[in-house]
C-alpha cells in the first residue's frame, strides 16, 4: 500500500468533515490520518488526508468520488510536488530521577522540547516528519512511554503557488 497526501479546500460548514471521512472509509481505503484547519480565507477549510490505496487508479477512485462532493473546492495531491510536511506529537514519559538526565539528552538530540515536567513523568513535544517522530518514540519507549497524542500530516507545497491555484 502506498500513501498519499490529499489537500482539499472545502466549503466552511458543519459535517464536510464527515461527509469526507465517510466517503472514503465507505469505498473501503484506509485514511492513515487526517487533519482539518481554517485557511487564509475566512469561508474555506483545508483538510490534510493521508490514504492508503494499492494503486493510483484507487488514488483516482478517491479523488473523482471527493470531486462530486458539492463542498470540496479543490483537491491537489501533494506527493505529487514538492512539498513541506510536518506532524506535531506530545509523549508522556516515566523520569526517575535516575533517568531525567538522560532523557533530557535524547530530546535534544531530536530538538524536541520538554514542556512539562511531573514528579514522576515529563511531557516531550517535537514537530517533524513522521520518521523522526516515530525513531523518538522507540527510543522513549525504553523509559516507558504513559501517553502519547499525535496530529495527523500538514502540508504545504514550496514555492510562491498555493494550493488553490495548482
Amino acid at each position: 500500500m502506498d500513501k498519499y497526501l490529499l489537500a482539499v479546500l472545502v466549503d466552511n460548514k458543519p459535517g464536510v468533515l464527515t461527509h469526507i471521512a465517510g466517503l472514503i472509509s465507505r469505498r473501503a481505503f484506509n485514511i492513515e490520518s487526517i487533519s482539518a484547519g481554517y485557511t487564509e480565507e475566512a469561508d474555506v477549510t483545508r483538510i490534510n488526508i493521508v490514504v492508503s490505496v494499492a494503486s493510483e487508479n484507487e488514488l483516482r477512485q478517491v479523488v473523482t468520488q471527493l470531486s462530486k462532493l458539492i463542498d470540496v473546492v479543490k483537491i491537489v495531491n501533494l506527493t505529487q510536488f514538492e512539498s513541506i510536511t510536518r506532524e506535531l506529537v506530545l509523549i508522556k514519559v516515566h523520569a526517575t530521577k535516575e533517568n531525567r538526565a538522560e532523557i533530557i539528552d535524547v530530546v535534544n538530540i531530536f530538538r524536541a522540547r520538554i514542556v512539562d515536567v511531573g514528579v514522576e513523568n515529563v511531557v516531550i513535544e517535537l514537530t517533524g516528519d513522521a520518521k523522526k517522530i516515530d525513531a523518538l518514540s522507540e527510543l522513549l519507549s525504553d523509559y516507558g512511554i504513559i501517553e502519547i497524542a499525535r496530529t495527523g500530516a500538514i502540508a504545504l507545497s514550496r514555492g510562491s503557488v498555493p494550493v488553490k491555484q495548482m
